[in-house]
């Protein structure tokens, strides 16, 4: 099976509509997405030099205009959003790394030149757009999907009642909840499920549409009883 060389303009049209941003120059935006292992010249090396740079001060001046924190807040602020562990999710949120044209097995291409993508293509849409186009684009595609990725995840964690509730009683060295067989009822395209939880001689009931969910709600009702109690 011969390798792949380069991207269709197909594909072009499914990259600008991803990133919000048309090219006027298609080659350099083939460039963006072209490996070293490929071509020794024409790959996006330079590019991801010069998108590192583009994506630093992005990243400074909207932190400048957003936050009131200090220069040192800032720095560290800074240092979470230019990291190869940020960028290489933020160009897979995109499926940007479907479009990747490289040489030999996808599993030795590693992290890094995934998270160097992304500072490519920064740079792609600065030298074809200008500073404006770039910071449109970094700002949307990375410091908002970020922060949003982020919001997602304290969310979920701070729903997750059973494992803080687990948490709670294991920090205190205290056995752990009993979570008896939910009962199910309603019908069966709507099913209603009840269910017990018991910690510390407290017991408390949830429901829910799953018996995931009715035992989240249990737990929250003990968590925040043993939590007000200990208050007290």
């Amino acid at each position: 099976m011969l390798e792949k060389k380069t991207l269709t303009d197909a594909e072009l049209d499914e990259i600008e509509e991803i990133i919000g941003y048309a090219f006027s120059d298609r080659q350099l935006l083939r460039r963006c997405f072209t490996h070293s292992s490929v071509s020794a010249e024409n790959n996006n090396e330079r590019l991801e030099f010069l998108g590192d740079a583009v994506i630093e001060l992005c990243v400074s001046e909207e932190l400048y205009r957003r936050s009131g924190e200090d220069e040192g807040d800032m720095t560290e602020w800074r240092k979470k959003f230019v990291a190869n562990d940020v960028l290489r999710p933020a160009a897979e949120r995109l499926g940007l790394h479907r479009y990747f044209i490289f040489s030999g097995k996808k599993e030795n291409l590693g992290k890094k030149p995934v998270a160097s993508l992304f500072e490519a293509l920064a740079a792609g849409i600065y030298l074809d757009g200008g500073m404006p186009a770039a910071k449109a684009f970094v700002r949307e595609k990375l410091i908002r999907a970020e922060l949003l990725a982020r919001r997602a995840e304290t969310g979920a964690a701070k729903k997750d009642y059973k494992s803080r509730l687990q948490e709670y009683l294991q920090g205190r060295g205290l056995p752990r909840a009993e979570y008896p067989d939910p009962e199910k009822s309603g019908p069966d395209h709507r099913p209603v499920y009840r269910a017990r939880v018991i910690a510390q001689g407290i017991e408390e009931t949830g429901e829910g549409g799953s018996k995931a969910a009715a035992q989240q709600v249990a737990a929250k009702k003990i968590l925040e009883r043993l939590e007000k109690e200990q208050v007290q």
